[in-house]
């Protein structure tokens, strides 16, 4: 017996087709091809009025030009116009011939001087309305490229919801914005798919590491446990404690790089304030003082996310610091229209070539790994993500003796 035939099935249809060239390039509405015919057109039409004003200038000059000077009546000549007053002092036929001769060319001239003065104020005229009209159709014509413009730059802000759209001939423009938008597609499936690759590898570690952290809490707990196995359910607990930290600062440096859709007035001093706050008791063990004045800065976000920018830095601050007589200045202020948190520390001497390499995940001075118990390596990225999604910055600066002066810059 046969086996019953299995019916083929068409494979899936990719994502994303790249566009088929057009049978025939050189019909296309390219920008080349309509700039040559508008500015072509502008051209015909600007010399066919130059021509105009031109045959009409030269028509009215020479009209005046042609009007008889004098009228000839018997022996005596009597003037007829203004321009060739020596016909009436001609004594005879040669001082008459010379006169004339004299006369005609300064009619000549004059209807010269007049075509040409008629001319300049025509030549101005079509030049202011010629910049007028080409700067009105440049615009009309590069108008495209501004929308193209403005969606790039609500993309670079995180924005990656964003597309161009652009409706209009099938020109380079519209093929660069279709382009652009298929760009911007794959560049969104790719970070959703980071971002919940992420998601669901933290919330799938969460659980297994909260029933470690229960049985040995509950381990700990029994009194007649031997020494070795408390110390070692202590050593078990304080590694289980490192791995939440890590899942969790991965959730939320999944969650931050996204941008804030509901943002809510938070000020950085309350924030700043709650932050020292919870480093005291860290502050206090370690001999650091922590000070500084908190002036309100209010700005639009979330106020969770920018409380964690806050701890973060006054924990680090706290954390790499000088063994003794050691101090962290936090302030908030506003300037130049920008909300500005400023933590600084005594410390150990930052080379200026690692500054940037702080900010990498699991990343810390002269280490390239996570080694210590002062941290999971997360905190700075985590304030550069949550200070990204807010639409500000965060900048770290040497500071001179030691320590760090780290300035996170946020709009009002």
């Amino acid at each position: 017996m046969a086996a019953p035939q299995v019916p083929v099935t068409a494979p899936p249809k990719p994502t994303w087709d790249p566009k088929q060239e057009p049978t025939y390039p050189w019909l296309r509405p390219t920008i080349r091809i309509r700039l040559t015919l508008l500015y072509g057109g502008m051209f015909l039409i600007a010399g066919i009025l130059l021509l105009s004003i031109i045959y009409m200038l030269a028509a009215q000059a020479l009209h005046d030009a042609g009007n008889i000077a004098f009228q000839v009546s018997g022996t005596n000549v009597r003037i007829a116009s203004e321009t060739c007053p020596q016909l009436a002092t001609a004594q005879d036929n040669s001082q008459l011939n010379e006169a004339l001769k004299a006369c005609t060319a300064a009619q000549r001239q004059h209807a010269l001087d007049s075509l040409l003065n008629r001319a300049l104020l025509a030549l101005v005229g079509l030049t202011v309305i010629a910049f007028a009209f080409g700067y009105a159709m440049a615009g009309r014509v590069l108008s495209p490229l501004g929308k193209i413009t403005r969606t790039a730059r609500r993309v670079a802000g995180t924005d990656l919801t964003r597309r161009i759209e652009l409706d209009g001939p099938d020109d380079e423009l519209k093929e660069l914005s279709d382009t652009f938008d298929e760009m911007l597609d794959r560049l969104e499936r790719a970070f959703t798919a980071q971002q919940r690759f992420v998601g669901n590898a933290s919330h799938e570690l969460r659980t297994p590491l909260a029933i470690n952290r229960t049985l040995l809490e509950v381990h700990l707990s029994d009194p007649e446990a031997p020494p070795e196995l408390q110390q070692l359910g202590k050593t078990l607990l304080a590694t289980n404690e490192r791995s939440e930290q890590l899942v969790e600062g991965l959730l939320l440096l999944a969650r931050s790089d996204n941008q804030i859709v509901e943002r809510k007035p938070v000020d950085l001093a309350e924030v700043a304030e709650r932050a020292v706050d919870q480093s005291l008791g860290e502050a206090a063990d370690k001999g650091v003082e922590i000070r500084g004045e908190r002036a309100g800065a209010v700005v639009q976000g979330n106020g969770v996310l920018l409380e964690r920018i806050a701890l973060n830095l006054v924990q680090n601050a706290v954390r790499y610091n000088v063994p003794r007589d050691g101090w962290v200045e936090v302030t908030t202020a506003v300037v130049a229209g920008q909300a500005l948190l400023t933590v600084s520390n005594t410390g150990p001497v930052v080379p200026a070539y690692e500054v940037d390499n702080l900010f990498e995940p699991f990343r810390r001075l002269r280490t390239e790994r996570t080694g210590s118990d002062k941290g999971v390596g997360l905190g700075l990225s985590i304030a550069r993500s949550v200070a990204r999604a807010h639409s500000g910055r965060i900048i770290a600066e040497p500071r001179e003796g030691g320590g760090l002066v780290m300035r996170v810059t946020l709009p009002v």
